[in-house]
Parts: structure tokens; C-alpha cells; sequence
């Protein structure tokens, strides 16, 4: 993902929310969110070229979600995937908190990334250009391609749209996030983050919703976890407009 917000105990029906765009380059292979065949446990998208995924949960209450941390000046070609990470996690049973220490030795090793993680204990946050691991509290949350809640004007009007959405419905709908995630709202040069790339590519990557040159927002993907472990899992693929949608019940003790 390169935009996540998430609402974690913020909403009194809705424990958990998270609204989130995929943000590729169009040539990249992608399956679409479905359970995996090879790992049935696991609903995510997947990325043909590696194996892994940027966004996923599984059947029990477990939930992962990664955003590239953009420092070109710091890219290691040949490190292992980051969404290797994603589906690392949720594949195995370990406790969010565990996974995280052990992770973090050889966090190093992989290009610039922020990690969440949920589970029955909680929801947590990890980047290896951040320093240690942390359990996140109950509110609001963004999450670009810099740490989390860095004051990006993408990241600031998607959190700030999420939170009057919030505060005003009682019953927030997929449709109502999805939308969200369609703001194309170009940001004023003055206002542009440093991020090590070309003036003209800040300009690119600055709205919600990018359409560059063979890069863009490919997908965007809403959970809603309600108070009793309803799940409900909305995609939608914006090449071809497709949707994708699961709900089932965790069992108690979930992220939410």
C-alpha cells in the first residue's frame, strides 16, 4: 500500500477501519484479493512477481497491512521482498508482538518499510527506518511512504475526510471509504514534501489518488470490522472497475 488511514477504536460500532490505495507500476503482475488457493487461511491480493502481498487477514483475526518508505538514495536492489512480510505473518501463528521482535535483527535487510500488524492483542506499528516496534492506542491513524502520521498534505486530507466521515455517520458503508480514496486533489508546489525524487514526480505522487505514467492507484481496498467480529472486506480494481467483496465473523479477540 502507499496510503493507509485507519480508525482503531475510534468509532463506537466500528472498532476497526482501515481505507487503503495500492499505489504500483501498471506492468506489475497482480492477482486480485481472493483466498489464497496454496494458503486458504489467508484473503489478501497478491503480487505475481514475488509471492507476497501489501495487504491481507486471515480467518482468525489477524491482519497485516505495508507501505514502501520512499529514499531512493537508499534502495537495495537486491533485498527480499517487503510483502514477503505481509503474508510472513499471517501465514504464522505467532503473536503480533513476537513476530515484531524477531522481525526486528533482520529488519535491516529489506528496503525502507512501515509495518501494522493486528491481533487479539491489539494493533501495532514497526518501521526499520523508525526504531523500535509500538502499540498503537485508540484513534486515528495515517500511513504513507514516510512514518506514521508524518504530516504529508495527502495524508493529513485523507485523515482529516475520514474523521468528518466518522464523526458524522453512524454507520459508515465500504462505499462511503472507497470514496474517499478517490480524492485526485493535486497538493501547491509550497506544500510538497522532499522525498529524494523529481520535482515533477512529487507533483505526480501528491494526491490520495495517483495517475502518473505507467504508475497509479491500482486497487483500493476497506475493512470494516464491527463490535461482534463482522468482517466485511471490500476491492475494488480500478483498471477494469471489478469489485471484490468477503465478510465473514472473526472469533473473539481479534484486532478490533
Amino acid at each position: 500500500m502507499c496510503l493507509i488511514l485507519m480508525a482503531y477504536r475510534y468509532h463506537p460500532r466500528y472498532p476497526l477501519l482501515v481505507a487503503a490505495n495500492r499505489d504500483e507500476f501498471h506492468d506489475r503482475p497482480t492477482a486480485p484479493l481472493a483466498f489464497w488457493d496454496d494458503l486458504p487461511q489467508i484473503v489478501a491480493g497478491r503480487d505475481l512477481k514475488e509471492g507476497g502481498t501489501w495487504m491481507g487477514l486471515d480467518r482468525t483475526g489477524r491482519f497485516a497491512a505495508i507501505t514502501n518508505y520512499r529514499d531512493p538514495s537508499r534502495v537495495m536492489p537486491d533485498a527480499p521482498s517487503r510483502g514477503y512480510l505481509v503474508s510472513d505473518f499471517l501465514r504464522s501463528t505467532e503473536p503480533a508482538r513476537v513476530y515484531l521482535d524477531r522481525l526486528a535483527p533482520k529488519a535491516s535487510a529489506y528496503n525502507g518499510f512501515n509495518l501494522v500488524l493486528g491481533d487479539a492483542e491489539g494493533l501495532f506499528y514497526s518501521s526499520n527506518r523508525g526504531g523500535e516496534w509500538r502499540a498503537l492506542a485508540p484513534g486515528l491513524y495515517g500511513l504513507s511512504n514516510h512514518l506514521l502520521d508524518t504530516p504529508w498534505p495527502k495524508l493529513e486530507r485523507g485523515r482529516r475526510g475520514l474523521r468528518q466521515l466518522l464523526d458524522r455517520q453512524p454507520d459508515p458503508t465500504p462505499d462511503e471509504l472507497l470514496e474517499l480514496l478517490t480524492d485526485r486533489t493535486l497538493v501547491p508546489d509550497s506544500e510538497l514534501p522532499n522525498t529524494g525524487v523529481s520535482l515533477e514526480w512529487e507533483r505526480w505522487l501528491s494526491p490520495m489518488f495517483i495517475n502518473a505514467p505507467g504508475y497509479g492507484t491500482r486497487s483500493s481496498t476497506v475493512l470494516r470490522v464491527d463490535a461482534d467480529g463482522r468482517v466485511w472486506l471490500v476491492e475494488t480494481t480500478w483498471a477494469d472497475g471489478s469489485r471484490r467483496e468477503f465478510q465473514w465473523d472473526w472469533p473473539s479477540g481479534n484486532p478490533a
